[in-house]
């Protein structure tokens, strides 16, 4: 069974002092997908040269925050490096408590804000 199909998108929250490799062809992908030049996604996407944005809990900004599971809206045209993770036989999130204890609380929260924002709306 591969675990993935059932994660939360751990490795998709950067931790301090790490980044998502970002390569030419991934931005290349991209604007074919979004119908937009490779200028436009380095502007609208990255945050330098190399990695994307993040969103302020440090999620990825193509991570859905509605879905427990199969969380990143660009799957079918996600980056080399999101597609060749986990580059071991397992997953280090469930390896190492470190990494899952950083993690585990961000996932949480934002799959909370977003149900109670759906719950609740603030403008019913």
């Amino acid at each position: 069974m591969n675990y993935c199909n059932y994660c939360p998108g751990y490795c998709c929250y950067r931790l301090e002092g790490s980044f998502l490799l970002i390569e030419s062809d991934d931005i290349n992908r991209l604007a074919r997908h979004f119908q937009i030049s490779d200028g436009e996604v380095r502007k609208r996407y990255m945050e330098n040269r190399y990695t994307f944005k993040v969103k302020d809990d440090g999620s990825c900004i193509f991570q859905s925050p509605d879905k427990m599971i199969r969380r990143c809206t660009i799957h079918q045209i996600r980056p080399s490096q999101c597609r060749r993770f986990p580059f071991a036989d397992s997953c280090p999130y469930l390896e190492r408590e470190d990494l899952l204890s950083a993690i585990q609380p961000r996932v949480e929260k934002n799959l909370m804000d977003s149900w109670l924002k759906c719950s609740f709306p603030e403008n019913p």
